[in-house]
């Protein structure tokens, strides 16, 4: 696969940039303190199918697995023909995210993962001929905080979370599909049981969805992904969805990170197998 350098996804002014003022870091795959959001693009070197997924890593809205949770997925998406698009999008506090102040869930202030994920995926179909990628191919997959984006950009694909900037965003930011994968914040905004969070607008218009999780998850517990499964079939969208016993939290291809060294003796360390065989029968990729 081809890779190719960070590529910013705003190019005279970022919205609401006042929001991130420190100076970003990476240590150990975790990159912190991200303001000027970019696309870094891995393309398949052979047989490309067409299809492209934007990879949005997790990390609470607060700092981003770009390694684990985002260049790993995207290798490895290259190497079944699909384009991965690494979106490393702005953080802390740009979307729902634990407030350390209050101990409770807050939103933020503006949401600012939503609008690097909407201006993304414009960018993506608007430069599809040149990346070699189908534009009704191009779908987006995120890992905890990122599989709440993946709903999110899934839902609210109609209205754009910032100003109108150029004629790119005129081209559509709706996803053709979404993978979440443990995602959390699914139950922030409700006050019924097995209700999802108010701010995600599930409709049938809403793309094909595929669910991971494990039923032990620690983090974001198994109701998150219930709930968007629900809303998702009542909707009659097209989902698939996998529940394991075990995997906790926070995995990527063939390790997490969190502390089980025999991660990958699980069912559940198979599930990209899963998730390529899906690519087929939404007819992303072919037989």
């Amino acid at each position: 696969f081809i890779v190719s350098s960070e590529i910013p996804i705003w190019t005279k002014s970022i919205p609401d940039s006042e929001l991130v003022k420190d100076i970003e870091t990476f240590d150990d795959g975790m990159v912190q303190n991200v303001s000027n959001p970019t696309i870094k693009i891995f393309s398949p070197s052979k047989e490309n199918s067409g299809a492209a997924v934007l990879v949005f890593p997790g990390g609470g809205y607060m700092k981003l697995a770009v390694k684990l949770e985002g260049s790993e997925i995207c290798e490895w998406l290259a190497s079944i023909g699909i384009t991965g698009i690494l979106l490393k999008y702005r953080v802390p506090a740009s979307g729902p995210h634990y407030d350390k102040d209050c101990h409770c869930e807050t939103d933020p202030i503006k949401p600012l993962a939503l609008q690097d994920a909407q201006r993304a995926v414009s960018m993506v179909r608007f430069n599809a001929q040149k990346w070699n990628i189908d534009p009704n191919k191009i779908g987006v997959m995120g890992f905890s905080a990122g599989g709440h984006l993946v709903a999110d950009i899934g839902t609210n694909y109609k209205k754009r979370a910032y100003s109108i900037f150029d004629n790119l965003d005129s081209i559509s930011c709706r996803p053709s599909f979404g993978i979440a994968m443990f995602p959390g914040h699914m139950t922030f905004h409700t006050n019924k049981p097995y209700e999802l969070n108010k701010t995600l607008p599930v409709d049938s218009n809403t793309p094909p969805m595929f669910i991971l999780q494990a039923g032990n998850d620690p983090i974001d517990s198994i109701q998150n992904s219930l709930v968007l499964y629900i809303a998702l079939k009542k909707a009659g969208v097209l989902t698939e969805y996998h529940i394991y016993a075990e995997g906790g939290h926070a995995f990527g291809l063939d390790k997490t990170a969190l502390d089980n060294p025999n991660w990958n003796k699980l069912p559940i360390a198979d599930w990209e197998n899963l998730v390529e065989r899906w690519f087929k029968t939404i007819k992303m990729t072919s037989n």
